[in-house]
């Protein structure tokens, strides 16, 4: 069996912008990547999810001081609710 493959923050957001900025289709850019089918549509599905830890994470990247509680007291007062991944129930 092939050991998983490990793909850096930056890879992925290089190969959404190629997606998104070059015109080519999904399979295109999975090939000229070298990455498995689908692998691409879900690195753009999930890059898409927000809520309050995934904003506090990426302020953290910037090396913006701000706590969680902070994050998600600003996002309740400007009226913004977290999107989550997966499926709902009936």
């Amino acid at each position: 069996m092939q050991a998983k493959k490990h793909y850096t923050d930056e890879f992925k957001k290089e190969a959404i912008h190629l997606l998104e900025m070059s015109g080519k289709t999904v399979t295109e850019i999975e090939r000229g990547l070298g990455i498995s089918h689908g692998l691409l549509r879900k690195w753009q599905k999930f890059r898409q999810i927000y809520g309050a830890p995934r904003i506090w994470a990426e302020l953290l990247k910037m090396s913006v001081e701000v706590s969680l509680n902070r994050v998600a007291k600003s996002m309740r007062e400007a009226g913004l609710q977290g999107k989550t991944a997966g499926k709902t129930r009936p």
